[in-house]
């Protein structure tokens, strides 16, 4: 047996196809890839490069997202979902027919109900109640919508925080970000059209929470550094000549257009574009971390400076992204896991994110880019209204995960302003108003960018998968 026929026995079915369609495809692909970045490569290989512009499947209301993901689970008791009721019943264990069965992470279900922690106000013409570790957000009270009826299904962090970003509890799903460029392509050619950033010490959920699973790799997520180079590895080593790098990489090029050719396999046309958008970065990235254009003023209003990587400084440079046509952009600060002094934890955290989250909806206003960027706050659960003590681990006066009701706010992408959506009971056990779960949050914020979640749809494995597997609803109620 020959290597030709032994080839063809192993060949997939796009190739076979391809083999038995005459070879036009083949002709018309290889005159194309002369220039691996003209228009006709792009419209020929846009079912394989499908980074380039889609129509939504409806008149969109936004056009990027900034996900501000409060990775460990911040406690809605003392932020958002106030409860006197906790205040009278501190030190009593909550009843088991309240209760009713729920699980939690690390403490019992008779555990001694713990009070709020901070006092809230109201504030704006709308009457938003919020916490008094929430100034700066206070100031944007009639810009963002309040769902305080959030639900998820899981109550460890990984899980939880893999599951708001796939729509599954286990890596190997496409991440919302890598479904959004999946379905509607990029926008910016000098940068990824889905960057990650990180202000805390990272996530459990880890990679799996940008990773662009069965999709290509083209569409998974960049993780930007918040200082220095953005990309590690990216900048060319002293003495380069970029003539000699350009180059190379057209030599690279040729060859993988060649492997194209032969293997159709769109993995290939992932790492044509990877070297081309490396190449672009190392012009493009650098300029977007500059912040020397940025006015005193501007860094003030982020409370950050130019060169300290700060969560303030993450959403200014998103800022910057948006501007340059970024479409989805993570930024994940870690820290909020209080299972014990939740007092001291939101006190922490709130001084570390509370001003760049509310700088980042008013710059967003000021330069008219508000209407256009749906911002998202919020993490993978809440906290219990019960209080976690270990004498062991030496843990007082912390609150365990919770799963059943958590608090999210939003913000422009047609977002009504100044609402507070959905209600806990008296104790913020669990939702009795309005609940929201995670497949609808994920539904509403692809519903919000022109796509029906039950047609963003791809084929893996012999089925269909989509992000919100076969559930969730858009939340409507809080769309202007």
């Amino acid at each position: 047996m020959n290597f030709a026929s032994s080839s063809r026995l192993r060949a997939t079915r796009r190739q076979f196809f391809s083999d038995c369609g005459i070879g036009l495809g083949k002709i018309a692909l290889t005159s194309l890839m002369t220039d691996a970045f003209s228009p006709a490569l792009r419209a020929v290989t846009a079912g394989l490069d499908s980074l380039a512009p889609k129509p939504p499947h409806f008149p969109a209301r936004a056009k990027a997202v900034i996900h501000l993901f409060m990775a460990g689970g911040p406690s809605q008791l003392e932020l958002f979902d106030n409860k006197p009721e906790l205040a009278k019943l501190e030190g009593q264990p909550v009843p088991p027919s309240v209760i009713g069965g729920q699980r939690f992470a690390f403490i019992r279900s008779d555990a001694a109900v713990l009070g709020p922690r901070f006092k809230f106000f109201r504030h704006g013409h709308s009457g938003a109640e919020l916490s008094e570790v929430l100034p700066h957000l206070a100031t944007v009270a009639d810009d963002i919508a309040i769902i305080r009826s959030c639900k998820t299904d899981h109550f460890n962090h990984a899980p939880a925080q893999i599951f708001f970003n796939t729509g599954f509890a286990q890596p190997g799903r496409p991440s919302f970000g890598s479904w959004v460029t999946y379905g509607l392509g990029a926008e910016a050619s000098d940068l990824p059209a889905f960057v990650v950033m990180s202000s805390g010490a990272g996530v459990s959920g880890g990679a799996a929470c940008w990773s662009s699973g069965f999709l290509p790799t083209l569409h998974a997520g960049t993780l930007f550094r918040n200082q220095s180079d953005p990309i590690l590895n990216l900048s060319s080593p002293p003495g380069t000549d970029p003539t000699l790098q350009r180059s190379t990489l057209d030599l690279i090029g040729a060859i993988n257009r060649r492997g194209f050719q032969a293997e159709g396999d769109p993995e290939i046309t992932t790492r044509i574009a990877n070297y081309e958008m490396a190449f672009r970065l190392q012009t493009s990235a650098p300029e977007l971390m500059d912040l020397r254009s940025e006015s005193a003023e501007t860094l003030a209003l982020y409370g950050c400076e130019r060169d300290k990587p700060s969560f303030g400084r993450s959403c200014l440079l998103a800022r910057r992204m948006v501007e340059r046509g970024v479409r989805f952009i993570n930024i994940y600060h870690e820290g909020w896991d209080a299972h014990s002094d939740v007092m001291g934890n939101v006190r922490g955290n709130c001084r570390a994110t509370d001003q760049g989250s509310a700088a980042l909806v008013k710059d967003l206003k000021r330069r008219g880019l508000l209407d256009s960027t749906l911002v998202v706050w919020g993490g993978e659960f809440g906290r219990t209204p019960m209080v976690e003590n270990n004498t062991v681990l030496k843990q007082s006066k912390g609150r365990d995960h919770h799963a059943q009701a958590f608090t999210t706010w939003m913000a422009g992408g047609s977002i009504k302003p100044g609402i507070t959506y959905g209600a806990t009971d008296d104790l913020g056990l669990n939702v009795v108003e309005d609940e929201v779960h995670v497949h609808d949050i994920q539904a509403t914020i692809l519903h919000l960018l022109g796509l029906n979640h039950e047609r963003l749809t791809y084929r893996y494995a012999g089925r269909d998968f989509r992000l919100t597997d076969v559930n969730g609803n858009v939340v409507q109620k809080i769309i202007g």
